[in-house]
Protein backbone atom coordinates (compact mmCIF):
# COMPACT_ATOMS: atom_id res chain seq x y z
CA UNK A 1 0.00 0.00 0.00
CA UNK A 2 1.59 3.21 -1.12
CA UNK A 3 2.04 5.81 1.54
CA UNK A 4 -0.55 8.20 -0.40
CA UNK A 5 -3.25 5.80 0.62
CA UNK A 6 -2.47 5.43 3.98
CA UNK A 7 -2.48 9.37 4.44
CA UNK A 8 -5.61 10.30 2.83
CA UNK A 9 -7.63 9.01 5.73
CA UNK A 10 -6.28 11.27 8.34
CA UNK A 11 -6.79 14.18 5.80
CA UNK A 12 -10.35 12.90 4.94
CA UNK A 13 -11.11 12.85 8.67
CA UNK A 14 -9.45 15.93 9.20
CA UNK A 15 -11.61 17.88 6.25
CA UNK A 16 -14.80 16.05 8.25
CA UNK A 17 -13.98 17.93 11.31
CA UNK A 18 -13.68 21.30 9.91
CA UNK A 19 -16.23 21.27 7.33
CA UNK A 20 -18.77 23.60 9.18
CA UNK A 21 -16.69 24.20 11.83
CA UNK A 22 -17.62 27.86 13.41
CA UNK A 23 -13.92 28.34 14.11
CA UNK A 24 -10.49 26.71 14.00
CA UNK A 25 -7.47 27.81 16.17
CA UNK A 26 -3.96 26.76 15.97
CA UNK A 27 -2.19 26.61 18.30
CA UNK A 28 1.95 25.18 19.63
CA UNK A 29 1.50 22.83 22.47
CA UNK A 30 5.46 22.08 22.92
CA UNK A 31 6.45 22.78 26.76
CA UNK A 32 3.12 21.50 27.87
CA UNK A 33 2.97 19.22 30.50
CA UNK A 34 1.06 16.26 30.45
CA UNK A 35 -1.20 17.29 33.22
CA UNK A 36 -1.47 20.62 31.54
CA UNK A 37 -2.13 19.28 28.38
CA UNK A 38 -4.85 16.73 30.24
CA UNK A 39 -6.49 19.48 31.54
CA UNK A 40 -6.06 21.84 28.47
CA UNK A 41 -8.09 18.59 26.59
CA UNK A 42 -10.68 18.09 29.32
CA UNK A 43 -11.80 21.78 28.71
CA UNK A 44 -11.87 21.89 25.25
CA UNK A 45 -13.98 18.39 25.33
CA UNK A 46 -16.59 20.00 27.60
CA UNK A 47 -16.68 23.60 25.55
CA UNK A 48 -17.93 20.91 22.79
CA UNK A 49 -14.43 21.57 20.99
CA UNK A 50 -12.33 18.83 19.12
CA UNK A 51 -8.81 19.36 19.79
CA UNK A 52 -5.86 17.67 17.60
CA UNK A 53 -2.68 17.30 16.95
CA UNK A 54 -1.77 16.54 12.99
CA UNK A 55 0.78 16.96 11.00
CA UNK A 56 1.15 20.09 9.12
CA UNK A 57 1.24 18.66 5.57
CA UNK A 58 -1.91 16.88 6.19
CA UNK A 59 -3.96 19.93 7.67
CA UNK A 60 -2.61 21.97 4.76
CA UNK A 61 -4.11 19.35 2.18
CA UNK A 62 -7.41 18.91 4.30
CA UNK A 63 -7.49 22.94 4.07
CA UNK A 64 -7.17 23.01 0.69
CA UNK A 65 -10.08 24.69 -1.06
CA UNK A 66 -12.22 26.09 2.28
CA UNK A 67 -11.87 29.05 4.20
CA UNK A 68 -9.36 27.91 6.05
CA UNK A 69 -6.85 27.97 3.49
CA UNK A 70 -5.52 31.30 5.73
CA UNK A 71 -4.30 29.22 8.30
CA UNK A 72 -1.28 27.51 5.78
CA UNK A 73 1.23 30.22 5.99
CA UNK A 74 0.96 29.48 9.86
CA UNK A 75 1.30 25.80 9.75
CA UNK A 76 5.40 25.62 10.86
CA UNK A 77 6.77 23.72 13.93
CA UNK A 78 4.07 21.62 16.07
CA UNK A 79 0.75 22.28 15.39
CA UNK A 80 -2.85 21.48 17.16
CA UNK A 81 -6.07 22.52 15.81
CA UNK A 82 -8.91 23.20 18.30
CA UNK A 83 -12.27 23.43 16.37
CA UNK A 84 -16.14 24.48 17.33
CA UNK A 85 -19.04 23.81 15.46
CA UNK A 86 -21.42 25.73 17.45
CA UNK A 87 -19.90 28.70 19.41
CA UNK A 88 -16.92 30.37 17.10
CA UNK A 89 -15.31 31.99 19.73
CA UNK A 90 -15.23 29.29 22.53
CA UNK A 91 -11.44 27.76 21.17
CA UNK A 92 -9.58 31.40 21.41
CA UNK A 93 -11.38 32.49 25.01
CA UNK A 94 -10.51 28.89 26.11
CA UNK A 95 -7.12 28.79 24.73
CA UNK A 96 -6.46 32.24 25.75
CA UNK A 97 -7.64 31.75 29.27
CA UNK A 98 -5.39 28.70 29.30
CA UNK A 99 -2.57 30.19 27.98
CA UNK A 100 -2.31 32.94 30.78
CA UNK A 101 -1.34 30.00 33.24
CA UNK A 102 0.09 27.59 30.69
CA UNK A 103 3.02 29.60 29.05
CA UNK A 104 4.36 27.34 27.03
CA UNK A 105 0.79 27.62 24.85
CA UNK A 106 1.27 29.35 22.45
CA UNK A 107 -1.89 30.82 19.61
CA UNK A 108 -0.25 30.82 16.14
CA UNK A 109 -3.55 32.18 14.12
CA UNK A 110 -7.44 31.23 13.59
CA UNK A 111 -10.30 31.34 11.59
CA UNK A 112 -13.30 32.37 12.96
CA UNK A 113 -16.47 32.96 10.52
CA UNK A 114 -14.54 32.77 7.83
CA UNK A 115 -12.14 35.31 8.64
CA UNK A 116 -7.93 34.54 9.17
CA UNK A 117 -6.61 36.37 12.32
CA UNK A 118 -3.62 36.43 14.12
CA UNK A 119 -2.36 35.90 17.67
CA UNK A 120 -3.23 39.27 18.93
CA UNK A 121 -6.67 39.41 17.38
CA UNK A 122 -7.57 35.80 18.86
CA UNK A 123 -6.70 37.43 22.09
CA UNK A 124 -9.34 40.65 21.52
CA UNK A 125 -11.56 38.07 20.19
CA UNK A 126 -11.61 35.73 23.57
CA UNK A 127 -12.87 38.79 25.58
CA UNK A 128 -16.34 38.41 23.62
CA UNK A 129 -18.09 36.42 26.17
CA UNK A 130 -20.37 33.07 25.62
CA UNK A 131 -23.29 32.84 23.91
CA UNK A 132 -25.20 31.93 27.41
CA UNK A 133 -23.52 34.99 29.24
CA UNK A 134 -24.63 37.49 26.86
CA UNK A 135 -28.40 35.82 27.09
CA UNK A 136 -28.17 36.13 31.09
CA UNK A 137 -27.00 39.50 30.11
CA UNK A 138 -29.99 40.62 28.10
CA UNK A 139 -32.48 38.47 30.18
CA UNK A 140 -31.21 40.28 33.34
CA UNK A 141 -31.37 43.87 31.55
CA UNK A 142 -35.17 42.63 30.43
CA UNK A 143 -36.07 41.50 34.05
CA UNK A 144 -34.86 44.60 36.14
CA UNK A 145 -37.13 47.04 34.82
CA UNK A 146 -40.01 44.68 36.00
CA UNK A 147 -38.89 43.55 39.12
CA UNK A 148 -38.29 47.24 39.51
CA UNK A 149 -41.97 48.63 39.01
CA UNK A 150 -43.07 45.38 40.97
CA UNK A 151 -41.27 46.55 43.76
CA UNK A 152 -42.18 50.10 43.73
CA UNK A 153 -46.55 48.65 43.54
CA UNK A 154 -45.51 46.72 46.71
CA UNK A 155 -44.33 49.39 48.71
CA UNK A 156 -47.22 51.22 48.05
CA UNK A 157 -49.57 48.58 48.56
CA UNK A 158 -47.68 48.42 51.89
CA UNK A 159 -47.82 51.89 52.61
CA UNK A 160 -51.61 51.76 52.54
CA UNK A 161 -50.87 53.94 49.34
CA UNK A 162 -52.97 52.09 46.94
CA UNK A 163 -56.58 52.75 49.14
CA UNK A 164 -55.11 56.44 49.53
CA UNK A 165 -54.87 57.07 45.66
CA UNK A 166 -58.29 55.51 45.14
CA UNK A 167 -60.19 57.59 47.48
CA UNK A 168 -58.64 60.50 46.17
CA UNK A 169 -59.53 59.88 42.52
CA UNK A 170 -63.03 59.02 43.56
CA UNK A 171 -63.60 62.46 45.35
CA UNK A 172 -61.84 64.30 42.32
CA UNK A 173 -59.07 66.10 45.10
CA UNK A 174 -56.23 64.07 42.52
CA UNK A 175 -57.57 66.84 39.79
CA UNK A 176 -58.55 69.39 41.37
CA UNK A 177 -54.71 70.22 42.50
CA UNK A 178 -53.06 69.82 38.96
CA UNK A 179 -55.73 72.47 37.65
CA UNK A 180 -55.05 75.12 40.45
CA UNK A 181 -51.28 74.81 39.68
CA UNK A 182 -51.61 75.57 36.35
CA UNK A 183 -54.03 78.22 36.87
CA UNK A 184 -51.77 80.27 39.21
CA UNK A 185 -48.91 79.90 37.15
CA UNK A 186 -49.53 82.06 34.38
CA UNK A 187 -51.01 84.61 36.91
CA UNK A 188 -47.16 84.87 38.56
CA UNK A 189 -45.78 86.02 35.24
Amino acid sequence: MAKVELKQPIVQAIADDVKGAASVVLVDYRGLTVAQDTELRKQLREAGIVYKVCKNTMMKRAFEGTEFAGLDEHLEGPSALAISKDDATAPARILCKFAKDAKALELKAGVVEGTVYDNAALSELAKIPSREELLSKLLGSLQSPITNLARVLNQIAEQGGAEACAAAAETGEASEAPAEETAEAPAAE
